[in-house]
Order: C-alpha cells, then sequence, then structure tokens
C-alpha cells in the first residue's frame, strides 16, 4: 500500500547513529491510510520527539524511543497515542501541547503532507503543530514545522476493546432459501442522547475512540453517590456507590443491573454480529416527562425532536463502521427500510438494522386535564415524518398515558417513578380498577413514603395521594379514537405496529382493530403485556419476543411462548439494553454448571473466548450479559438453561430473522 511504499524509503536509510535521511524527497505520503501505523516524529533538526518532565513534548531525542501509534478519527485525521498511554493533545490554552491520559477533540491532529513531510493541524485551536526554535519544546503556531514520520516499533497498543472471536460470519441462505440469524426486537443504541442527553453515561461510538466513548456521568462523582437516579431504582449499587473509572479498569460498570452505563460500545455490538445477531432494532426512544424532572440536561425534551437527533446519530454511527471497513456501504452495519433490503443484507452476512420509535408523545399526543394535546392533523404529519426517517415501527403509547391509549402499568419502586412522572405528563396518577376477566396489568405498587419524600418535589402542589382497589389492576383507559386513527395510519404506511406497554384495555381494541383488517404487522418486543395476548398475536402472522433477565427465566418464557398456537418454530429477544432495562443475570447454577470457554456459535463457523475490554475480562458465569457483546456468551449460557431444550431453543433463535422478514414482507404487501 502507499503506506508501506513511503514507510519503506524512510526506514531504509535509518540506521544506528543517523538521524536525517539524505537523497531526494520521496513521493508524498498518502495520509489517509495510516491508520495503526507506529511513527516516531522527526523534527527537521534530526531530533524526534519525546515527552518532558512538565508533561509536555520537546524535540530533543537522539532515537525514536518514544514513538506514536496513529488511530484513524477521519479522513487524514488521527490521535497519536505514545508509549505512556497518553495521547499527543492540545493544552487548555491556544499555544499549549500536552499530554492527556484520554482523547477528545483537543487529541485530534489532522494531516497534510509535503514531499516526505506532514504537518499537524488542531482542528478544535486551528493552529498546527510547531518546534519552539529556541526551547524545542512542541507549541502551537500559525505555521506548523514540517515532521518526517519514521516508521518504527515498540508502540503502545491503541485503547480498545477486544473481540475475542475468531471466525467468518455467516452468510448466504439454508438449502431452503432461508436466512439465519438471531434477531433483537427491541433495544436502544442511540439512548445516550434520550431524556436529555445527560441521563445516560458514554455512547456506543466516539471518532476519538473507547477512552472517550466510555465515560460515566460527571454528576456520577463523587464515587456514585451522584447517581440519584440509577440508586434509587436499578438496585446495581447496594452501597450506593460505585468505581467511576472506564478505560482502563472498567471495575464497576458496564454492569448487567446498571441502568445508566452504556453497554453497546461498537466493537460489543460487532462482537454481537459476529456471534450471530442478524436483525437489529434501534428504537429511538425519549421520555420527556422524566427529561423535564432530571436537573441536568443538553437536549431537548421534546419527544420528536430526541427522535430527530437520533434518526441523524444513527447514521453517524453507520458512516463511522463504514469509515473503519474501506468506505461507503461496505461497513457491516446496514440501516435497512424494508424487507427486501433486510433480506439481502442479511444474506451478506452483515447487521440488518431496522428504526422504530418508543416515545411517550408521540406527534405531541400528550394529554392534559383529559383533553388531547394533538389532532388528526398532528397525527398525518408526524407519521411521514417518521417514515421519511426511515423508522418502520413504533409504539402507540409508553409509560404514561397519552392521547392515543392507556398504559400497562410499571411495578416496584420503578413504578412509583414513573407513576409520579404520569402525573408531571398528564396531571393524574394512573388510575385503575380490579380486573374483572383473567386479562391484568401490572399490580401498582404505591409507597407513600416515597412519594412523601424524594419524590415529593415531582408532585405539582396540593395534589392528593390515590387510594387504590383490590389487584389485579387494569387500566380505566383504553385506545382512544385518535389512538385507532394513528395505527391505521401506520397500517397505510405498511409500518409494524408494537403492542407492548398498552394495558389490557388499550390492547384489546388495538388487537380488535388489527384482526378486523387482518393486518399482520404486529410485534410485542420484549413481553411487556399481558400472555394471553401472545395467541391472537401469533393468529395474525406477527412476531413477539420475550424479555427475561436471565437465562433461565427467557428458557420459561420462551417454552411459554412455544405452547401458544401458531408458533411459527422461531424466537426473537427484546433486550432492552440502554432503555431501563436490566440485562440477564449470572444464571443462578451457573457456579456449579457453567458455560465453557472457549466455545463455537451456534452455527459451528467461530470460536469464542472471554471478552477482555482493559482490564476487565467478562465472564457470562460471573458477570451476566453485563454489555451487549456478550451475546453470544448468553445463546451459549441459553443452551444450559435449557437442558433437553437446547437443541430445540438453538433452533428456533437461528430462524429469527426470517420469521421476522416473514412478517415483515406480508405487512408491507397487506
Amino acid at each position: 500500500m502507499a503506506r508501506r511504499r513511503w514507510f519503506g524509503l524512510v526506514a531504509a536509510v535509518l540506521v544506528a547513529g543517523v538521524v536525517t535521511i539524505p537523497g531526494p524527497a520521496v513521493a508524498a505520503p498518502d495520509v489517509t491510510d495510516l491508520d495503526g501505523a507506529c511513527v516516531a516524529l522527526r523534527a527537521p533538526s534530526g531530533k524526534f520527539v519525546a515527552r518532558n518532565v512538565l508533561g509536555g513534548y520537546q524535540a530533543t531525542a537522539a532515537d525514536p524511543a518514544q514513538p506514536f501509534r496513529l488511530q484513524r478519527t477521519g479522513r487524514a485525521s488521527y490521535l497519536f497515542y505514545g508509549t505512556g498511554g497518553d495521547f499527543l493533545s492540545t493544552g487548555l490554552g491556544s499555544l499549549g501541547v500536552l499530554k492527556s491520559a484520554a482523547a477528545g477533540p483537543r487529541s485530534d491532529w489532522r494531516l497534510s503532507a509535503s514531499g516526505d513531510t506532514v504537518t499537524l493541524t488542531s482542528p478544535v485551536a486551528g493552529r498546527q503543530l510547531a518546534v519552539d526554535p529556541i526551547f524545542t519544546i512542541l507549541a502551537l503556531r500559525g505555521t506548523g514545522t514540517p515532521f518526517t514520520l519514521v516508521e518504527t516499533t515498540g508502540c503502545a497498543t491503541a485503547p480498545e476493546a477486544e473481540l475475542n472471536i475468531d471466525g467468518t460470519p455467516f452468510s448466504g441462505t439454508t438449502p431452503d432459501g432461508e436466512v439465519r440469524g438471531i434477531v433483537d426486537l427491541h433495544n436502544h443504541l442511540t439512548a445516550y442522547e434520550f431524556m436529555g442527553g445527560d441521563i445516560h453515561c458514554g455512547q456506543p461510538w466516539s471518532p476519538y475512540g473507547i477512552t472517550a466513548a466510555l465515560v460515566d456521568c460527571a454528576d456520577h462523582e463523587p464515587a456514585g453517590l451522584g447517581a440519584w437516579l440509577e440508586n434509587v431504582v436499578s438496585g446495581a449499587y447496594p452501597g450506593l456507590t460505585h468505581d467511576t473509572t472506564g478505560w482502563p479498569t472498567f471495575k464497576d460498570w458496564p454492569k448487567h443491573d446498571s441502568l445508566t452505563h452504556e453497554a453497546q460500545y461498537y466493537r460489543w455490538l460487532e462482537r454481537a454480529w459476529r456471534g450471530g445477531l442478524r436483525i437489529y432494532t434501534n428504537l429511538f426512544v425519549n421520555n420527556s416527562a422524566l427529561c423535564d424532572i432530571y436537573p441536568i440536561k443538553h437536549n431537548s425534551c421534546d419527544d420528536m425532536d430526541a427522535v430527530r437527533l437520533q434518526a441523524q446519530r444513527i447514521r453517524e454511527l453507520q458512516d463511522f463502521i463504514d469509515d473503519r471497513h474501506g468506505g461507503p456501504g461496505k461497513g457491516w452495519f446496514r440501516i435497512v427500510t424494508d424487507p427486501a433490503q433486510a433480506r439481502a443484507v442479511v444474506e451478506q452476512g452483515k447487521l440488518a438494522v431496522v428504526l422504530g420509535v418508543e416515545v411517550s408523545q408521540p406527534f405531541g399526543c400528550g394529554i392534559r386535564g383529559d383533553v388531547p394535546q394533538c389532532t388528526r392533523a398532528d397525527i398525518d404529519a408526524g407519521l411521514d415524518e417518521l417514515y421519511g426517517l426511515g423508522v418502520r415501527r413504533m409504539f402507540v403509547c409508553h409509560k404514561f398515558d397519552n392521547a392515543l391509549c392507556g398504559v400497562r402499568f410499571d411495578e416496584g419502586t420503578q413504578g412509583v417513578v414513573v407513576n409520579a412522572g404520569n402525573v408531571w405528563t398528564t396531571g393524574r396518577f394512573w388510575e385503575a380498577e380490579t380486573c374483572t376477566g383473567p386479562l391484568h396489568d401490572h399490580t401498582i405498587s404505591f409507597e407513600s413514603d416515597l412519594l412523601a419524600g424524594p419524590l415529593k418535589e415531582l408532585l405539582p402542589d396540593g395534589v392528593t395521594l390515590p387510594v387504590y382497589p383490590s389487584a389485579p389492576h387494569c387500566n380505566v383507559h383504553g385506545l382512544t379514537d385518535l389512538g385507532r386513527y394513528a395505527m391505521e395510519g401506520m397500517m397505510a404506511r405498511g409500518m409494524m405496529i408494537d403492542i407492548d406497554h398498552m394495558g389490557v384495555k388499550s390492547m384489546t381494541a388495538a388487537m380488535d382493530l388489527l384482526a378486523a383488517k387482518r393486518y399482520p404487522g404486529v410485534v410485542s418486543s420484549h413481553g411487556w403485556l399481558d400472555p394471553n395476548f401472545y395467541a391472537r398475536i401469533l393468529e395474525l402472522g406477527g412476531v413477539a419476543g420475550p424479555y427475561g433477565e436471565s437465562t433461565t427465566q427467557f428458557v420459561d418464557l420462551w417454552r411459554q411462548l412455544r405452547s401458544v398456537p401458531g408458533y411459527p418454530d422461531a424466537a426473537a429477544a427484546g433486550f432492552d439494553t440502554g432503555g431501563f432495562g436490566h440485562q440477564p443475570a449470572p444464571r443462578a447454577d451457573a457456579a456449579a454448571n457453567p458455560a465453557r470457554y472457549p466455545f463455537t456459535t451456534f452455527d459451528g463457523g467461530s470460536t469464542v473466548d472471554r471478552q477482555r475490554t482493559g482490564e476487565r475480562v467478562f465472564d457470562i458465569n460471573v458477570d451476566g450479559m453485563a454489555h451487549y457483546g456478550m451475546l453470544p456468551d448468553w445463546m451459549a449460557d441459553l443452551k444450559i438453561a435449557a437442558g433437553p431444550d437446547a437443541e430445540a431453543i438453538t433452533h428456533d433463535m437461528s430462524r429469527g430473522a426470517e420469521a421476522y422478514l416473514d412478517s415483515w414482507e406480508r405487512t408491507v404487501a397487506w
């Protein structure tokens, strides 16, 4: 390659004791093709750049003993990672150049070639890297020093999560023309921008690498004590503290029961894809009421604003992955907008990414004092906009009652918090009656001490705390006329309708409407429903995917679903990663009957070992599904949890992608 030819000319004349390179200038280097290179920076004086005792750099070294590993951030832009585990960065002032333990905009350098030298420009500072002529320190100047990049050895390995999976991802179809692969019906890769953008810690990618992407929230300091939402709701940190350090230790996160720490770093997602994931649903998610309540934010709390921003971010991620795999369209992460595209992507052995929406007030359809805050025209315009953004599935309601339908309640302490949010957004607590039939919503937990204490500020002055009837509870509010209109609009556009989070009164009316229209595009993406509805979903040709907080629980739910008439001998899952849903915990008997490493993927084509990120090594037996990259490990553990049904559940999970595409194809043909 161009990089190697150029480096070879430089290295060939670099001999012991010789620090200048005589002879004619070589051809200009290809500065777009240096990712992963190990280079030393040589100044025109013949001296090499090295760290100094003041935390900066000087061009005073006689040999290239302190080289840099280049990490691509964009076209012709790189991080320079040093042997001390730090990055060449600009300082806080406009002129300083210092080392930094974590990468960021100040560590980004754009390279320009001239002859056999390059200049380094800091985009954030708008100035170039230069050697001070008197003190020989590196500084920022309007005109930079031309440096020679000398290929060498001894570079540190750039910070990155390992894949720890060997083999070629499977592609093609089975002899009968079916695709293979796991389908995840419910996930939130762009949740780092939801609820104001500061409630979620870290993000799934950064052009500046893992040290910039996987960070704790600033308000979790000191030692996790500031993480009040995490500490109140998740139960992940009983002592109300956690180690906030990310790279390289990751001592306390990611964690299967942490709700706010990033668990879908793109390399972890790549590992899941390599381990058999073929269809991934990214749901743009938001909760405007909880966003309003949470005191720290930098994004708009409006649900539709959140959707627009997340739609932009998911495409930026696709571009980022493409850039690292040869250019536009060449990456393994492919956003799809129809089933034909999705089937082609899966047959190529890549990951088909389906876009959906899960927000509490779509199209501004809140309700206040029983008065809808949207019109049919708002719904029409909103559906047109979502479709234009590539959205092909959405929820009608989520967490809070809205102008479209009444919700299925949350349980436990989380339910108390969400119920308080329902007051904030609608002006009323959830309203329940005792169910009279076999269908019911979750039982409302009502902890008056919590509402009178930590959550008191969420309630309007003078609000009266409710008294609920005996369980089982059913939401008194059902599907509204506007809700029916929205569903009919989704059907007219060939969109799939996710009925999870509807209360049983709403869901019964919704299923009646779908059945009357014989519309197959119905999904229960993470089991947030009374399981008696599964038969009606499958009868229409829809798709259902359980959510389990352990592999054992998931197996139980799969067996329940498998017994439903119309079960298609195919299974899906909805992990809800990033959406305030606990991930599968370690199996209770894992110590006595552990999943063994290394193991082979369900297709037999790849070998999987324990995943390493920095100094942390993840083990499904100890950590559960601490991050999304442990999906292959979860599949291996699932076989153990299934016991005599190991072969059957593996078969059904491997057919999940085909079953989803079948349903989607029938939907668009309706």
